[in-house]
């Protein structure tokens, strides 16, 4: 597969021996969505614009003092397309570039970059450095974007460093003790002036700029006239494991979301699916559904069979309490696993890395699995 690379900003040439050692690096990652689009009068459309040439649009890439190199996927897609294939080509190319960059930025489409940034703080076990999804509501061709303001303080706090102990100084590609370490080391989705973290957020709003919400975490920083760090929620900085990608993803899963009236042949002709490995159940309010024979019969054919089950809220905030409320007892009795204050798009890409890597369906193997789903192994759930 080819990649196309282009260094977006660069030193002058008398400086780059003296200062190329000791400059920050980060990569751009473009795989396509609203951020790249330019309106075209003749065809009355947006249509993606030539990318490689974002530095005419954004002229203040040039004055940052890190470097910047991007590379566009091969082919680009509006995040709507968006597959788990992609998912792990991404987590791939950045396992490829690790040691030659110090972060990197994705821009993607809005509509996934939840379920994105989820599945790669699954995926990027180790991650020692700054992965930042952003994009934008508006082309960057439109005279009101947000594209600009997003892309570049998207890169501002990928570049973002701490003075760093002499002792837990990161090391580059050479060998030598850097003396400064990130601020930020773990997949996050920067939008609208808020850097979140990228398991925790959830895509809110589709006509107003602040489309990204993290109901049940604190925002990680705030950007206005400086960027302030809310350190104590963000991820401590763990130098010495090393980045071992996780690319064995199940596509086998789904999501069950209940509402009143919902039937009996509707649930079990989901359940039913023969392959089916993963189930997010959608309940209400604190965890509960309904109590009908029928339905919790369903259920418990389904993880009887293997069926890994994980019971999460509809509500924007808060939090399950399986067991709490007696509609919620019997889900406990037969096996769901409690989501606590898990979104839906951290639970269904956990499930499917989950799953991805055990491939077993033994009582062991089931056990093992519902005790990983029922905590966090990346932050995107409370104990």
């Amino acid at each position: 597969m080819t990649y196309t690379t282009v260094r977006l900003n660069s030193l002058p040439e008398t400086n780059r021996e003296k200062k190329e050692s000791i400059r920050r690096s980060v990569l751009v990652i473009y795989t396509g969505g609203t951020f790249g689009m330019v309106y075209d009068p003749l065809a009355d459309q947006l249509i993606p614009f030539d990318f490689e040439r974002v530095s005419e649009r954004l002229p203040e890439l040039r004055g940052l003092d890190f470097d910047i190199t991007l590379l566009t996927l091969p082919a680009i897609i509006d995040s709507s397309n968006m597959k788990p294939a992609v998912w792990v080509e991404l987590a791939q190319l950045i396992e490829t570039h690790y040691d030659r960059y110090d972060s990197f930025v994705i821009l993607h489409g809005t509509d996934t970059m939840a379920y994105t940034a989820s599945a790669l703080s699954f995926m990027l076990d180790g991650l020692s450095k700054p992965v930042l999804l952003t994009g934008a509501q508006l082309p960057i061709g439109a005279a009101r974007t947000d594209a600009r303001a997003n892309f570049i303080t998207a890169l501002e706090i990928a570049a973002a460093v701490d003075a760093a102990p002499v002792d837990a100084a990161p090391v580059d590609a050479a060998g030598q003790r850097r003396s400064w370490q990130p601020i930020v080391s773990e997949v996050c989705v920067y939008f609208n002036s808020l850097l979140l973290r990228g398991n925790r957020s959830t895509k809110q709003e589709s006509v107003q700029f602040n489309a990204f919400a993290s109901e049940n975490y604190p925002h990680l920083a705030t950007a206005g006239v400086s960027i302030d760090y809310n350190r104590p929620y963000i991820r401590p900085y763990q130098p010495d494991r090393p980045l071992r990608i996780r690319t064995n993803l199940t596509p086998d899963v789904t999501i069950l979301k209940l509402f009143p009236g919902i039937t009996q042949p509707v649930v079990e002709s989901i359940l039913g699916i023969p392959a089916l490995r993963g189930v997010v159940l959608e309940t209400f309010g604190a965890g509960n559904a309904p109590t009908d024979d029928w339905f919790l019969k369903a259920l418990k054919t389904a993880i009887d069979r293997g069926v890994l089950m994980i019971n999460v809220s509809q509500c924007e905030g808060g939090r399950v309490t399986q067991g709490r409320y007696q509609t919620s007892k019997q889900l406990q009795k037969i096996g769901v696993v409690n989501g606590a204050d898990i979104t839906t798009e951290a639970a269904i890409t956990k499930l499917m890395v989950l799953l991805g890597q055990e491939p077993d369906r033994s009582p062991a193997a089931m056990a093992r699995l519902r005790t990983l789903l029922a905590q966090p192994i990346s932050g995107e759930m409370s104990e």
